[in-house]
């Protein structure tokens, strides 16, 4: 039988509205799960909480750290640009303690967009607050499609190729790397697109929104292939 490795996403915990209801939940967009599970993974929402961490990592086979809200400022000593979001900093704090425990223990980990920047400042990188000529996010809830270059001697290289056609959505972009991460991929305007943790068996992070791209899954394919792996020892 297939082994099905346990993917777990990180998730907001957020005001929400459904029936009846309006009250705070832990939500998170569905083309994440569908990503995950077309892949050939069970997703396990990750919302922010207090304690388990050695636990949950102990028992997942991978780590996706999902899009979102601004990381605080404050997490790499900067003050908060006047277009930078109000800080959730119990998320923040939730997810850099799974993404340590994560690396320590060399569970494969994808993070997409917010889980991009929240890798880099976790190794010691900074972020771009505002980027002004706002050509990764336009429109409110409407995602940029554009190219990118890819760094052929990649992790992400061999995934996707020299060029990929992304969908993109941040107005936040990689400023100084953190401490053993690698850029792998840039857009028109050079901003860092990817990252990668060459030491680690899979620890890729890339700037644009995979999920959202059913006709192009072998990023996830290859990250659940990554996490199988792990399941199986």
């Amino acid at each position: 039988m297939t082994v099905r490795p346990l993917i777990g996403i990180t998730s907001y915990l957020d005001e929400a509205a459904w029936s009846v209801w309006r009250q705070r939940a832990a939500v998170l967009p569905q083309t994440y799960l569908d990503a995950v599970s077309r892949a050939g993974g069970t997703p396990v929402l990750l919302p922010p909480q207090g304690g388990g961490v050695e636990r949950l990592i102990g028992a997942l086979d991978g780590l996706l750290l999902a899009g979102g809200s601004d990381v605080d400022p404050a997490r790499y000593g900067a003050e908060p640009h006047p277009r930078t979001g109000p800080p959730h900093r119990a998320r923040d704090e939730w997810e850099l303690e799974l993404l340590s425990a994560a690396l320590e223990r060399d569970l494969p980990v994808l993070g997409i967009c917010r889980g991009l920047q929240l890798l880099n400042v976790a190794l010691g990188g900074d972020l771009v607050q505002h980027l002004p000529d706002e050509t990764h996010q336009r429109l409110p809830a409407e995602f940029v499609r554009q190219g990118v270059l890819v760094r052929p001697e990649s992790r992400l290289g061999e995934i996707l190729g020299p060029t990929a056609q992304v969908n993109c959505y941040h107005h936040q972009a990689v400023g100084r790397l953190g401490t053993g991460l690698r850029a792998t991929a840039w857009s028109a305007d050079e901003s860092v697109e990817a990252l990668e943790l060459p030491d680690r068996a899979f620890a890729v992070a890339v700037q644009w929104h995979p999920e959202t791209d059913p006709d192009d899954p072998r990023l996830f394919d290859a990250f659940t292939a990554a996490s199988c792996k792990e399941a199986a020892r």
